[in-house]
């Protein structure tokens, strides 16, 4: 891959080493890369509720994935949920779902530089996030990000070990980017994309 070699480690494990820690000190390094993100207008949705592997906040957030999240999550040092403010005092914020996704992406890559793994979890349950935590009607539940430490492949799940060791495949250019007209390839092929 051409570009930041920071992009192109960053990706998403299971495997999470139940031991390790990550302080709040690095978490506030994180949440500033997140604050930190573009947004609409500045309009700055982005919200997460932040639990440690222990407290209480973890432990509500574990209970809201389904299951089979559930059984290699709980060895990650922090989970946060993810949330978009999709209004404020103004009346409703334009693309919250894109600003929190950019800020996602920022927290995502700190993690990366910092020499941490990112997951991030769609199997959940918005609406049982919501009552845990009493979430106002304008904010909602995106996504669940485990964060922490690289752990073991072989002590999660079989199941899980195969998609772990799997080769990291992306679309090539080819089939994202157009010119002229749908579908017409911008880029020529290239056999070292993957």
């Amino acid at each position: 891959m051409d570009g930041n070699s920071l992009i192109a480690r960053r990706w998403s494990p299971r495997a999470f080493d139940g031991t390790a820690e990550v302080t709040p000190a690095t978490m506030r390094v994180l949440l500033e890369a997140a604050r930190w993100a573009a947004s609409h207008g500045n309009t700055q949705p982005a919200r997460f509720l932040l639990g440690y592997r222990g407290d209480d906040t973890f432990a509500r957030t574990l209970a809201a994935l389904r299951p089979k999240n559930q059984a290699w999550a709980k060895r990650a040092s922090v989970l946060l949920v993810a949330a978009a403010a999709e209004s404020d005092e103004r009346g409703p914020m334009p693309n919250t779902e894109f600003g929190l996704g950019l800020a996602v992406q920022n927290l995502v890559l700190q993690a990366v530089d910092l020499g941490l793994v990112t997951h991030q979890v769609g199997g959940f349950s918005p609406d049982a996030v919501r009552e845990a935590f009493g979430l106002p009607d304008h904010v909602r539940p995106v996504v669940v990000i485990a964060v922490g430490v690289l752990g073991d492949v072989s002590e999660l799940p079989e199941d899980l070990q195969a998609r772990e060791r799997r080769q990291r495949v992306r679309k090539p250019l080819t089939e994202t980017v157009f010119t002229g007209q749908w579908g017409q390839p911008a880029f020529p092929a290239d056999p070292t994309e993957a």
